[in-house]
């Protein structure tokens, strides 16, 4: 593994826990604990407390534009109103979120200056790595938008999957960073089981998309159903066919990763640890799903859930590229 790599990796990593400090902030409704951007309550760095709040650095323009959009007489709002809805655990929790996002910005810009001496060798890594750094300020611009839209459930699922698309990217590029990317053995080889794995990162990606609109429901339940628990709120998910397809989707996923898995040759010995992680995270996952469906939505299952999804899709694709490089080093 070279320096580059190593840089390249570093940034996956940073996006997968940015990704799941997103996850602590969707759970816990925390998303409006800054309600402005690129400030938090107009400072740097934000209050503790609602009497550090200047009234005068609320721009109360655009809480009234926001109050229209979802339907709230603009002429109620008042720096006042918007003072008193100040939550210190969500505030902080939210600027967490933007912090951590300060580091996956610099290794992601290092990653694609690094990647310009590559540029004559693997004009792909260069290409992949630029792409990277657009899918990273197209969803900082989001969420900025996501702010300013109240929390608007489209926007929040398109962010989401710009995220995934981002990691796809960075995978990619950490592992054809170098002349010799990892391979699969030949004896792993094998068309059907390439399918397999194709099919599965389908699958996997639909339902995350699924998903993220069911935890837009969920957002949806905090505010219709404030007082009701989040036990009950399966009840409500189950009228909606979204929730009813996303639910016989985890089945169809479990079956195809253990027919992918009792299929692999590297499965069985102490090589197939990729293998092994992509099954162990289907399990995983669908153990949260029965929690979810059976016990409650609780926060932290929410977040392993949502997590432990991206893992997953990073560690399929890995495979593929593995599958992949093997298959042309044979021709």
């Amino acid at each position: 593994m070279n320096r580059f790599q190593r840089v390249a990796i570093a940034t996956c990593i940073a996006l997968v826990v940015l990704l799941f400090v997103g996850a602590i902030v969707r759970a816990t409704g925390a998303g409006m604990g800054c309600p402005d951007w690129p400030t938090c309550w107009g400072c740097l760095i934000p209050p503790t407390n609602a009497d550090q709040i200047d009234p005068g650095k609320l721009d109360i323009e655009k809480f009234r534009r926001m109050a229209t959009r979802h339907g709230v007489d603009p002429d109620t709002i008042t720096r006042a109103s918007v003072i008193q809805s100040f939550n210190p655990v969500h505030t902080w929790t939210e600027y967490v979120n933007r912090l951590i996002s300060l580091p996956l910005g610099f290794l992601t810009l290092a990653t694609f200056i690094m990647s310009l001496w590559q540029f004559k060798k693997r004009p792909s890594v260069t290409v992949a790595a630029f792409f990277a750094l657009v899918l990273l300020g197209v969803n900082a611009w989001m969420g900025a938008q996501i702010v300013y839209s109240g929390l608007k459930p489209g926007v929040i699922t398109l962010h989401m999957a710009l995220a995934i698309l981002m990691l796809c990217v960075l995978v990619f590029v950490a592992w054809r960073g170098c002349d010799n990317p990892w391979q699969l053995p030949e004896n792993a080889l094998s068309k059907g089981l390439g399918k397999l794995g194709v099919m599965l990162l389908l699958l996997v990606l639909a339902e995350g998309v699924l998903g993220s609109q069911i935890r837009e429901k969920t957002d949806e339940l905090k505010k219709t159903h404030p007082d009701a628990p989040r036990s009950e709120w399966v009840e409500e998910l189950e009228q909606s066919p979204t929730y009813l397809v996303h639910r016989s989707g985890s089945w169809a996923i479990l079956i195809t990763a253990g027919i992918f898995y009792l299929n692999s040759p590297r499965a069985w010995s102490s090589k197939g640890k990729l293998e092994g992680v992509i099954m162990g995270t289907v399990v995983s996952q669908m153990i949260l799903g029965l929690v979810l469906s059976q016990v409650g939505i609780l926060p932290i299952t929410q977040v392993l859930h949502i997590g432990l999804s991206t893992i997953l899709v990073a560690a399929i694709l890995l495979w593929l590229l593995g599958w992949r490089q093997s298959c042309l080093s044979k021709q």
